[in-house]
């Protein structure tokens, strides 16, 4: 299984942060199922009644390359890309209608999807050496640019958007999308000093907060993100995307 669920020590009670980690070498790029066991875990850590706060993590060297273009390539059909489609939709979903606020604790690479999963939790905290962006266009896609538009201004996530460029957890700091950063030895560390912060308040009264805080987002997320795979699955029909995909790399490209 690519996704855990574990609890944090030293917390309000022994159940108040729950821990959903991803681990899926070498760059957790998930597969579709993986989105789906992601979306799960998620959903069942936000209905615990003990729970207070979700804190999603990632091993490795990353925190997430977005969706597992090989698996894409192996399917002759259209079946892996539908999958990975509803099973993203399904991801960002689940963090955003989580019960109880998100935290993300993110190191290295947030590319594709990852942009996704921190684009819809409520609070981000990263590592000093962690980069943020969409290579969707390198990668014969489209999509997420509803998530990269909740960290940046809007010109900025249009320039990032069409040069594959990233960004720094820094910059991000300074556009006030990212709440601390810290060296990468000391980021479990922040994650959980926030996460614990938010969990002492009243269980009953963070889900009111949440539900309140999304009931006034002035972006549909979920409607907004489909809108763009839509654009994806034509890029897929028309050929575009396995042209430009067939020059995909095995690692992650990462820009400055």
């Amino acid at each position: 299984m690519p996704v855990s669920l574990s609890y944090a020590d030293g917390t309000p009670t022994d159940r108040a942060i729950a821990v959903v980690d991803v681990d899926y070498p070498p760059v957790n790029a998930l597969p579709v199922q993986g989105w789906f066991d992601l979306a799960d875990t998620v959903r069942s850590a936000g209905r615990d009644p003990d729970v207070r706060c979700v804190l999603l993590t990632a091993c490795g060297r990353g925190f997430n390359a977005g969706v597992d273009l090989k698996e894409m390539q192996r399917d002759s059909g259209h079946t892996a890309l539908i999958g990975a489609n509803r099973g993203c939709a399904a991801a960002f979903r689940a963090v955003y209608e989580c019960e109880v606020p998100v935290v993300a604790a993110v190191q290295g690479f947030c590319l594709g999807g990852g942009i996704g999963l921190v684009g819809t939790a409520d609070a981000i905290v990263a590592s000093d050496d962690a980069t943020f962006g969409l290579p969707e266009l390198d990668r014969g896609a489209l999509g997420a640019a509803t998530h990269l538009a909740r960290l940046v201004p809007q010109h900025l996530m249009r320039a990032l958007y069409y040069t594959s460029r990233t960004v720094t957890a820094a910059e991000l700091h300074a556009h006030g999308s990212v709440w601390s950063v810290v060296p990468r030895s000391q980021l479990r560390d922040a994650a959980v000093e926030l996460a614990t912060e938010i969990a002492r308040k009243d269980g009953y009264l963070l889900r009111l907060a949440k539900a309140a805080l999304n009931g006034i987002d002035p972006v549909d997320v979920h409607r907004s993100y489909r809108y763009e795979q839509g654009f994806t699955f034509e890029a897929n029909l028309s050929g575009v995307a396995d042209r430009v995909r067939a020059g995909f790399g095995t690692a992650p490209r990462e820009t400055t």
